[in-house]
């Protein structure tokens, strides 16, 4: 962000893509300029995928349709190098902070998709010194990090998601937020009637388009950004 504006929180962005290919402009590009327009300084973190062709998302699709168990196979394998990745982030932006003038206690982790798999791999497995400060999983893949049960002491969390995900990401979704809930930890969610899987930051003309508005409201409230003049 421009110095001006900057207000010492960060979020490390996970594009979603499957673990095959990384949706780095809708999902990761656009968000780190809106989130910096905002004062917030953004990452986009390129984590580890399955090893594929030229074509990612094409070698997804034919796995994925023709020889499913090979697929999953390939998803769990890679996962837990994604998940290293998102903790090594937030460890260098923490380590980065003062150079960069952030804050060390407003760092947050935003992930879309299969990024939402790696947010909540990131939340279930950090250190001290790699944990974020807030989680924000966007129509997250609980097919490939299912939700766990938490302790006490997690950082606030902010589901996303759609009812009308094709994927069935809904209610995986609404199990993330539970899971929470029963551990009395800080959690919000906002379940978008419309929208589909995927929609980032692409305008659809939906309700749904403004979840990024959403997420900064919250952020405000539960006083993780100071907005301007404060």
């Amino acid at each position: 962000p421009d110095p001006g504006t900057a207000n010492g929180t960060s979020v490390v962005i996970a594009p979603g893509g499957g673990l095959y290919a990384l949706s780095i402009e809708s999902e990761g590009n656009m968000v780190a300029r809106w989130l910096a327009q905002k004062g917030i300084t953004a990452f986009v973190l390129k984590y580890r995928l399955v090893p594929t062709g030229e074509d990612g998302v094409k070698d997804l699709n034919e796995t994925s349709s023709n020889n499913l168990e090979e697929f999953k196979r390939l998803i769990s394998a890679v996962i837990p190098y994604s998940v290293a990745d998102g903790l090594a982030a937030v460890n260098y932006v923490r380590e980065h902070a003062k150079e960069w003038g952030l804050r060390e206690d407003r760092i947050g982790f935003m992930g879309f998709s299969a990024g939402g798999a790696v947010t909540m791999g990131v939340a279930y497995n950090a250190t001290p010194e790699s944990e974020p400060d807030f989680l924000v999983p966007v129509y997250a893949w609980t097919d490939a990090m299912p939700v766990q049960p938490v302790s006490a002491d997690k950082p606030p969390m902010l589901v996303i998601c759609a009812s009308d995900d094709p994927l069935g990401l809904a209610s995986g979704s609404i199990d993330l937020y539970n899971s929470w809930y029963n551990a009395k930890q800080n959690a919000a969610i906002h379940m978008y009637s419309k929208g589909g899987h995927g929609f980032g930051m692409r305008p659809q003309g939906l309700p749904s388009d403004s979840w990024i508005e959403r997420f900064y409201d919250w952020g405000i409230a539960e006083e993780l950004i100071t907005p301007p003049g404060k």
